[in-house]
């Protein structure tokens, strides 16, 4: 039910900050580059101190003497004694051994001390190795915009990060949702700017990028579909005595899935058996996820039964699955991918040369299994995902049988179907069998319940999780929050985001986003608004289109206007410009609201973001913001107030507009409105000349808009009649 508007919000204090706030608040010292010392262990060369300050005191030398011994809990218990801040030594140690405890807690007192240090202008007490694997730490808890902001502040500050630090930050990027793999390659980018300007190899030794880092990057970049992008860095690795490994051609393998290229997978396997680049199962792994993800599960399961008999003819296979069109304009369409494609994969140009052979062949494992296994579930084949457990269960090799992610396919895919009963009796299995279940798997139960509106039931799996074990995380929360929604909750959904802030989970952007849209459909605007503050003032959570369309809409859905212009020039404060579905929530709040008047301010701004200009017009020479692509929705809403209100000449310029996009007007709709609002307009014989006057050119716009509706109109010579006749024909 519906939450009252008396509804309290408990929002509790946030956690530790992980900001992307820049860490260089102070100036470093006059040394404005630091790299770390070469070693055999990454590790041990990030977490090794270079600083020979002298110490001052005998606390010092205490502190010291602790982190040597690897003291650390003493240290730091020592450290949050002291009224004055330790040597250099001391801090850059304490921060690299807390780093590299890899734990919530140790990252969390290193957080503490940077902020210590930023609030009092002595960040330059600390070294490049400590800040690196603070890099490193942060990016493993998931901190991954704070770990971006250390190795940005790192650069500008003049200092050299290790590639084993910036590098982990780049994979993290470049594996993260929205913006991530696009900040991935501007962050590779600034490294290589930074590491470029040094001539002498010495200094940026341990600060080159590695195959490791390349590849990372070039998994951005496939993430993203840039083609362009990822050939011109492939093309750089020589330069830095980097050589392409099976994981650089797997990743080339996602690019080729990215960018919807099925036929030049096999060129990519062929290329390395040509090369010599020592083949492993994630490289065919990766071929028959990507035939899964292309929906060719037949090849996908040649490939698997392949493998199976021992065979080592795969690019055979690939190749004769693979349908090599002869039709011109898709060949000119793909011309400049061609081109990129056939310096990335010479091997390409010759179609015609005999397929390669693998050097040895390959046993598939319950990777692959699996894998095959999540095509069937996509498809809704459940009774292929239930038999291909089975045969499973009876290999041989122990590396093939089913896995906990096996297990998690199954009750996937009856959850998929609506078969909770059956997902159970698999969770069952499990447990029989003794392989356990992992925090996907019952997060996948939670989502099949509250889809199904059985909040009671997913409450149960929730307890059944604490009981084996298992912590509920975001992902579970952020689930309970959407199946509120679903029963129209809101007060639920927000005792589960504030229980969720209790057990210290850092909600995501799903998390304010989904509780938004609990109290946007609940008729409760201004709760999505504080909400919508908090997501601001979250500096882990990027604010997104999303969020701000969010509170437009709830303002919208109750007619309020005002509120919802407001919040969109805001956005547009912020640098985000509205798109359709802002236009959209505003057409429809200005439709419920009947305020006229604004539809024809928000179709004036429509028009200059579609390029529809009034004649001898001049498009303005400041930055605009970017070309709208108007839908059926918005333009109709829009058309719909304007019949309605009579502004036919404003009414025929959007149907202009829906034409020139390509949009059938709804001409019936509009023809019922006409004749039901208009039919006695202009009809009065007793109106005075000077109103006539005054009206004559909202006439003639009448008189063009029942032409276009094919009503009698001037136009045709006759007058205009009301008959019954013209309600029933619309």
């Amino acid at each position: 039910m519906n939450a009252p508007q008396t509804l309290n919000l408990h929002w509790l204090p946030s956690p530790p900050p992980h900001s992307s706030t820049s860490l260089s608040a102070s100036k470093p010292p006059s040394l404005r580059f630091q790299a770390t010392t070469n070693s055999s262990n990454a590790a041990a060369s990030l977490s090794s101190s270079t600083t020979s300050n002298k110490l001052p005191n005998s606390q010092d030398q205490t502190l010291l003497t602790l982190l040597q011994q690897r003291k650390t809990e003493e240290a730091w218990l020592l450290y949050a004694q002291c009224t004055q801040l330790p040597n250099p030594t001391c801090l850059s140690r304490l921060v690299s051994q807390l780093s590299y405890l890899n734990t919530a807690q140790g990252l969390t007192r290193a957080q503490s001390i940077i902020q210590r240090l930023r609030n009092e202008s002595q960040l330059h007490r600390l070294d490049a190795n400590s800040l690196g694997l603070l890099a490193v730490a942060a990016a493993k808890s998931g901190h991954t915009l704070y770990a971006t902001s250390i190795v940005k502040s790192m650069l500008k500050s003049g200092y050299l990060p290790h590639v084993k630090a910036w590098s982990s930050v780049v994979s993290r990027l470049a594996n993260s949702g929205d913006d991530g793999p696009f900040e991935a390659v501007k962050l590779f980018n600034s490294v290589m700017k930074r590491v470029r300007r040094f001539e002498d190899i010495e200094i940026i030794k341990d600060s080159r990028p590695d195959t490791g880092a390349f590849n990372a990057v070039l998994n951005a970049c496939a993430s993203t579909g840039d083609v362009k992008k990822f050939h011109q860095l492939f093309d750089e690795m020589p330069e830095w005595g980097c050589e392409p490994d099976a994981l650089t051609y797997n990743v080339m393998i996602k690019l080729c899935a990215r960018v919807e290229r099925k036929d030049l997978l096999v060129f990519v396997l062929e290329r390395m058996i040509g090369k010599g680049v020592e083949l492993c199962k994630t490289t065919l792994h990766s071929l028959v996820a990507a035939y899964v993800g292309f929906g060719d599960l037949d090849t996908a399961e040649e490939m698997v039964q392949a493998m199976r008999d021992g065979r080592k003819d795969i690019c055979k296979i690939l190749r004769d699955s693979s349908n090599y069109s002869d039709d011109e304009e898709v060949k000119e369409s793909e011309n400049n991918k061609n081109d990129i494609f056939e310096k990335l994969l010479p091997n390409l140009i010759d179609v015609n040369n005999e397929p390669l052979e693998l050097p040895v062949s390959f046993d598939p494992d319950s990777r692959i299994y699996t894998t095959l296994m999540k095509g069937y579930m996509k498809a809704g084949r459940v009774a292929d995902t239930v038999r291909m457990l089975e045969a499973m269960r009876d290999q041989k090799d122990s590396t093939s049988h089913p896995d906990h992610v096996t297990y998690t396919t199954v009750i996937s895919a009856f959850v998929k179907a609506g078969s909770m009963d059956r997902a159970r009796q698999v969770l069952k299995e499990m447990a029989r069998i003794r392989v356990p279940a992992n925090l996907i798997t019952y997060n996948i139960l939670l989502k099949g319940y509250c889809h199904q509106l059985q909040i009671d039931k997913a409450e149960d799996v929730i307890r059944e999780m604490i009981e084996v074990g298992i912590e509920p995380d975001v992902v579970s929360y952020n689930t309970l929050i959407d199946g509120c929604i679903l029963v129209d909750d809101s007060a639920g959904a927000l005792t589960y985001f504030n229980e969720m802030r209790k057990r210290s989970i850092a909600p995501t952007k799903i998390s304010y986003t989904t509780l938004m849209k609990a109290f946007a459909t609940s008729g409760q605007p201004k709760l999505a608004n504080k909400v919508f503050d908090e997501m601001l003032k979250d500096p882990r959570v990027k604010v997104d289109l999303v969020a701000w369309n969010m509170l437009v809409e709830g303002y919208c859905k109750l007619g309020h206007v005002d509120n919802a212009k407001s919040i969109i020039q805001m956005m547009k404060d912020n640098g985000v410009y509205p798109n359709v579905a802002t236009y959209g929530s505003l057409a429809n709040g200005i439709a419920l609201a009947r305020k006229p008047g604004e539809a024809l301010l928000l179709w004036n701004e429509i028009k200059e973001r579609c390029g529809v200009k009034k004649e001898g017009e001049e498009s303005s020479s400041s930055s605009l913001p970017p070309p709208l692509k108007p839908d059926e929705g918005l333009l109709d809403a829009l058309a719909d107030i304007c019949v309605r209100a009579a502004f036919f000449r404003k009414a025929l310029e959007i149907i202009a507009c829906m034409e020139e996009h390509g949009i059938h007007p709804n001409k019936t709709k509009y023809k019922r409105i006409y004749v039901e609002m208009h039919s006695r307009m202009f009809t009065s014989k007793h109106a005075s000349r000077a109103r006539q006057d005054r009206r004559m050119e909202r006439k003639r716009a009448a008189e063009a808009f029942k032409f276009w509706l094919g009503l009698p109109n001037s136009y045709y010579g006759s007058d205009w009649q009301i008959d019954p006749a013209d309600d029933d024909d619309s």
